[in-house]
């Protein structure tokens, strides 16, 4: 397994909003030329939702899922003062510093579940990944797949790892699985569940979680809400995931049987 790189760059132009997403993203270029959907560390969920979207694109990465280049995104203080709409003035004053942005896919379309495409093996491997990471957001009202150049693409785990919201009781989601699973987009079509848990087995080690967790910045760990101190919770965030990683077997069961 390849060690993990992620690049660092600097917003240069703010192209667009992203309305349809509820922490209202943007399109923005950056200094290496390319554009990219940024995701806000003042939007609504705060920090924590770049935190969820980090882990489970770094996991898809590594499992063999398709996802657009996760990139830190570091944005100054001079968009908010240009910027004529209030509510987006002040989710960039909000965001100033370091945040998360995916290379913008364009020319790609929202996934529909009646038409487009993911083999079985992809369905499966999707479903058993947003399992892990306890994703509640690919349902078929909000799919956050993408079909690009015949391909299916994973965006958006920021609702996942949901645990991180409280962490005076972060504990008690040890030993829990994953119901949400019945209401996946992909479930119908996951027809390799057991096929694509030894794809997992084979690619997510504990050493490959402890790296990925540790690719966190330092200042998304610092919250006021947060007892435990940055490296509590990144021991945190290793626990739970290897927790959902010994149990990926019951992961299957629960995903099969809701099928």
């Amino acid at each position: 397994m390849r060690p993990i790189e992620i690049r660092t760059v600097n917003v240069i132009r703010y192209v667009q909003p992203l309305r349809e997403g509820g922490s209202m993203p943007a399109i923005v270029e950056a200094d290496d030329e390319f554009f990219y959907v940024i995701k806000f560390r003042g939007a609504g969920q705060g920090k924590k939702a770049l935190i969820a979207e980090l882990i489970g694109g770094l996991l898809a990465h590594d499992i063999g899922l398709k996802v657009p280049e996760l990139v830190f995104m570091h944005l100054d203080d001079s968009f908010s003062k240009t910027e004529p709409d209030e509510e987006i003035q002040d989710l960039l004053k909000f965001s100033v510093g370091l945040n998360l942005g995916l290379h913008y896919l364009s020319g790609a379309i929202t996934y529909d579940p009646l038409v487009s495409v993911a083999d079985p093996l992809s369905a499966s491997l999707v479903v058993l990944l947003d399992s892990m990471i306890s994703n509640i957001d690919r349902t078929a009202r909000n799919t956050n797949l993408l079909n690009w150049k015949r391909e299916l693409w994973l965006i958006d785990h920021g609702a996942s790892l949901y645990f991180h919201h409280n962490w005076n009781n972060w504990e008690g989601h040890l030993e829990r699985t994953f119901p949400g699973v019945k209401d996946h987009v992909l479930l119908e079509r996951a027809d390799k569940l057991e096929e694509a848990a030894e794809i997992i087995k084979s690619r997510v080690t504990r050493a490959r979680i402890e790296e990925i967790v540790a690719t966190i910045p330092e200042e998304w760990l610092i919250e006021a809400a947060n007892p435990l101190d940055p490296k509590s919770t990144r021991a945190a965030y290793v626990s739970f995931l290897n927790s959902r990683l010994s149990k990926i077997d019951q992961l299957v069961k629960e995903a099969r049987d809701a099928k």
